[in-house]
């Protein structure tokens, strides 16, 4: 499969006089150095993803068209709108706090032998939870409509739901027996992530006023209690709240994820040029500082050191103010991972200070030709616009999705009977809750909808590769002339010859790593559930295959990831379909492994040390931005800082890729010119800098030294 590079590419074509030097020129491409030959490949991919692309933007749409972020975050009342919607009927535009107006249901739906479940019983979107009054008895109505209360939404709320003297003497006779339309305030409510949670202690002057007018009797204890707590702390409302913390936080993404990453990478990239010697040790001390901090950070956030643990209050202090929940549960699970992992990188970076002479001779080539084109500082900006408009409309179109279900009332057999204002008398008929029905059609979307993101990110990232590594070619294989004279040009040309010939090529490999990625995160799962069965019948053999799969799977993914990564740098220099590339490299690898081998994984090493300092900046900023007050209270509160830190650990990560790659596949392109160079000319290079010829001495020197 080996391809002779003399064939495709040639030197650059200075004018001259001689006939023989023109027709030798004929066919090169006047400013470039790499010929015309050549065909567009991998059609059928290209087609296919041109196809992706259409279903993906439908995707998108469905779920724009579907979706309302608010009920990731806020409740539905007791016709079914969402909390906080202006779009509801009515419009409950501010009005984003869930309260459960009857007392009697909330303590009879915590029982485990309830036929009843909470989001079946009455509940009201207001403002704030109301507290009970020490001299007068208050009221919660429902919400202003019929002929007999004629009240505005703002008259309403100015009212403080509070619409008791306009009733009639049946309105009221109802209400006593708590089946509305006004429903007494006797316990004191907490907001609690914008449910309101009931206090335990009843204020006694409000139940003597309720007793006083004849009120039926209200059920009390811990029951009343913990029943708001159970529901607002499940697992999907956790998720869910998870999802909306997202949206949120959007500022934080934006600045933490988008903008301190592009910052931090271009100021590595700079130096790199300048401090080449110093900068491997820098970026390794500053690993060690970021990630020493970040696990402190959890560690603060987990309520573990200090007094700054996350709160789910949102509003002024109380006693209930420290409860604790699912988020604060996988803080404290975040705290001691992120303790094992720092513990863990730390010996691991004393463990390759040896090799750090190492690395920075590989760095030097790098940064040459960094300093010769210089436009490869600047061209990743071109892969981070595109990602980062797609990551924006996909994240958005990911809170829609998510919310894309179908709002349905409930079919309960619970004693939910309440007083109708539009029929004006009690009606048991349409007196259940409301809910989020999800058809199994979402689930499909939103699988595809991440398939979506690996493979687009996956695409643009090999986008980025190809074309830095079409740069570099260039410059090995001419000896720099060109470049001396026009820095800008390799760029440029290699973003057309990619774009002409071989975008199928880039489209299939990144749709391989993205389908083995996407396949190990949905089979992880699996196997944790395969480990507890396993674990739990002592059944030993299915644990070591299960085990053994884990390390499997992550082989095959590096496999794949490094396959791919040396075919487009392939796909580059000689313009072959994907995988005649990939052979190509993996032969030249396999034949020069003893050559190279180590020289490539010091460098590389020394690099995703980078990204992870990148991506460890961004996180730490994250907290730091989440610290502010816009995000601890009021209506931009986040329920845990934990996604939203982690959603920019990831994007600083992809970032960092994106402008590290421009150092590493600077590096892999000239390493695997220099092997096929010394093949073609029988073990004697004839294309290799001097800087690159004393770097790869010194190393087999050193290697002979250490035998």
């Amino acid at each position: 499969m080996r391809v002779s590079l003399g064939a495709v590419i040639g030197r650059f074509p200075f004018s001259s006089s001689s006939n023989s030097e023109q027709s030798q020129n004929q066919n090169l491409e006047v400013g470039d150095v790499i010929r015309h030959g050549r065909k567009c490949r991998d059609i059928p991919f290209l087609v296919f993803f041109i196809a992706f692309w259409i279903a993906l933007i439908v995707n998108f749409s469905f779920g724009f068209y579907k979706g309302n972020p608010l009920r990731l975050a806020h409740g539905l009342d007791y016709k079914g709108n969402v909390c906080g919607d202006k779009n509801g009927s009515p419009n409950l535009h501010g009005l984003g706090v869930r309260y459960w107006v009857n007392p009697n249901q909330v303590f009879e739906s915590g029982f485990k032998d309830s036929h009843s479940d909470l989001e079946d019983f009455k509940s009201i979107c207001l403002k704030d939870c109301p507290i009970p009054s020490e001299d007068t008895l208050k009221w919660v109505c429902n919400y202003p409509e019929g002929d007999d209360i004629r009240l505005s939404m703002k008259q309403w709320v100015a009212r403080d739901y509070d619409y008791f003297s306009f009733l009639t003497p049946d309105m009221r006779k109802s209400s006593l027996q708590l089946l509305g339309p006004c429903y007494p305030v006797l316990f004191p409510s907490v907001n609690v992530l914008w449910s309101c949670e009931f206090m335990t202690r009843k204020s006694n002057a409000s139940l003597q006023q309720w007793h006083q007018m004849g009120g039926q009797t209200v059920d009390d204890g811990m029951m009343l209690d913990k029943t708001v707590h159970k529901s607002i702390n499940s697992q999907s409302s956790v998720l869910k709240r998870y999802v909306a913390d997202i949206g949120k936080a959007w500022p934080v993404l934006i600045v933490c994820g988008g903008i301190i990453p592009l910052i931090l990478s271009l100021m590595w990239l700079a130096m790199i040029q300048r401090l080449v010697a110093a900068m491997t040790w820098i970026t390794i001390a500053l690993f060690d500082v970021l990630i020493i901090s970040v696990t402190m950070f959890f560690y603060l956030k987990a309520g573990w050191i200090g007094n700054d643990a996350i709160s789910p209050i949102i509003g002024k202090h109380d006693p209930y103010y420290h409860i604790s929940g699912r988020e604060r549960g996988h803080l404290h699970f975040a705290a001691v991972l992120m303790t094992i992992i720092m513990a863990v990188a730390i010996l691991s970076s004393i463990a390759i200070a040896r090799r750090i002479v190492m690395a920075t001779s590989v760095l030097k080539v790098a940064s040459k030709i960094i300093g010769e084109v210089r436009a490869l500082i600047i061209f990743p900006i071109m892969p981070y616009a595109v990602l980062a408009i797609f990551y924006m409309i996909w994240i958005s179109a990911t809170l829609y999705l998510l919310s894309s279900g179908e709002v349905i009332r409930d079919r309960c057999n619970a004693n939910c009977c309440a007083y109708d204002l539009l029929l004006k008398q009690v009606n048991c008929a349409r007196c259940c809750g409301h809910t989020i029905h999800y058809t199994p059609h979402i689930g499909l979307a939103m699988l595809f909808h991440i398939f979506g993101w690996y493979w687009v990110t996956q695409f643009v990232k090999a986008f980025s590769s190809t074309v830095i590594a079409g740069s570099v070619a260039s410059h090995y294989w001419t000896h720099g002339e060109v470049l001396q004279e026009i820095s800008f040009l390799p760029i440029f040309s290699s973003v057309k010859r990619l774009v002409r010939y071989n975008i199928g090529s880039v489209a299939i490999g990144s749709l391989i790593v993205s389908f083995v990625e996407s396949s190990s995160r949905i089979l992880k799962p699996l196997r944790k559930k395969l480990m507890v069965v396993d674990i739990t019948t002592h059944n030993w053999v299915g644990k070591c295959l299960s085990v053994s799969s884990h390390y499997a799977l992550t082989s095959i993914e590096w496999i794949i990831k490094s396959i791919n990564h040396n075919a487009y740098i392939m796909i580059a220099i000689t313009g072959e379909s994907f995988f005649a590339a990939s052979a190509m490299a993996t032969e030249l690898i396999k034949n020069n492994i003893l050559r190279i081998g180590k020289v490539n994984v010091i460098g590389n090493v020394i690099l995703f040390v980078g990204k992870l300092c990148v991506s460890l900046a961004s996180a730490l900023f994250a907290f730091l931005m989440l610290d502010t007050h816009a995000y601890k209270s009021a209506h931009n509160k986040v329920s845990s800082p934990l996604i939203p830190v982690l959603v920019c650990w990831g994007l600083g990560f992809v970032v960092a890729t994106l402008f590290f790659a421009v150092v590493e596949v600077s590096i892999d392109t000239i390493i695997l010119s220099y092997c096929q160079d010394s093949e073609e000319h029988r073990g004697t290079t004839q294309y290799a800098t001097p800087l690159l010829l004393e770097t790869l001495h010194d190393q087999n020197e050193m290697d002979s030294h250490q035998q």
